[in-house]
């Protein structure tokens, strides 16, 4: 069994699990008191290159990250560096993230929260909304054109934006051909590993005018960017090197191009 496929069925246990403790019911009489104030589409549309910063406890390929960092003070970090937007991952087999993280996460930032996972079922879409995300991940790699099409008619109805993640030209075909409005480009081969920014370059250009692109792993630098916003990134995700920076805050002000004292850009 490859590594993707390891994953998406440690995330079908989980819903099944999951499922048995909450009934889907449950779920959707917590929907009533969702706050709905934090759009997450509205919050890349802004000038420049938005940030979406990422908090993970661990990865298969890196191990534990920055052990002793809290949630709540990473995401406290980011959003005073000037983030645009959270991401937060709740896989729990291989990235012991945890469902209660984006409430925890919603209870410390007023940032927009994508709940970023392997997500294969409505029940995730719903208890996704219930626990306080504004946005998910949808992976074309993962659900077939039919099922994209699907997820996303049923996020919106509950109020969820989605990113539709791709990796490949076959997967960017699937993505558009299932309505996708936000494109997230996947720098990281999810079978292999193997991180190269060059897919970002590669596939935009296949992407049409109107759609929004994000730009997934392996952005470490300002200069990086940069350079993806002149090819027509609106966003770019970034996990890893946040995590592993000694001031978050900072690092982040200096990858969105933020001088000390404003929220203006830098030439």
């Amino acid at each position: 069994m490859g590594i993707l496929e390891q994953l998406i069925a440690a995330a079908s246990d989980g819903v099944d699990r999951r499922r048995r403790e909450v009934p889907q019911s449950e779920l959707e009489a917590a929907l009533a008191s969702r706050d709905r104030d934090r759009p997450f589409m509205e919050a890349l549309s802004r000038p420049g290159i938005s940030l979406i910063c990422e908090y993970k406890r661990r990865s298969p390929s890196a191990g534990d990250i920055a052990p002793g960092v809290t949630l709540e003070d990473q995401v406290r970090a980011y959003e005073a560096g000037g983030a645009s937007a959270l991401s937060v991952l709740t896989d729990e087999t291989h990235f012991n993230g945890r469902l209660e993280d984006l409430t925890a996460a919603r209870d410390s930032c007023l940032l927009p929260i994508l709940r970023k996972d392997f997500i294969v079922d409505r029940y995730q879409l719903i208890e996704s909304a219930a626990s306080g995300a504004d946005a998910v991940l949808l992976i074309a790699s993962v659900l077939d054109p039919r099922q994209l099409r699907e997820f996303q008619e049923e996020a919106r109805e509950l109020d969820l934006d989605c990113l539709v993640e791709v990796h490949n030209e076959p997967e960017l075909h699937s993505a558009l051909e299932a309505g996708s409005e936000v494109i997230g480009i996947n720098n990281r081969n999810l079978d292999t590993g193997v991180v190269d920014v060059a897919t970002t370059y590669e596939l935009i250009t296949d992407v049409p005018t109107g759609k929004m692109v994000v730009s997934e792993s392996g952005i470490s630098s300002r200069a990086e960017l940069v350079e993806l916003e002149r090819v027509g990134c609106d966003a770019a995700l970034i996990g890893e090197s946040l995590m592993r920076a000694e001031d978050p805050a900072a690092t982040v002000r200096e990858f969105a191009g933020l001088d000390e004292t404003s929220e203006h850009r830098l030439p």
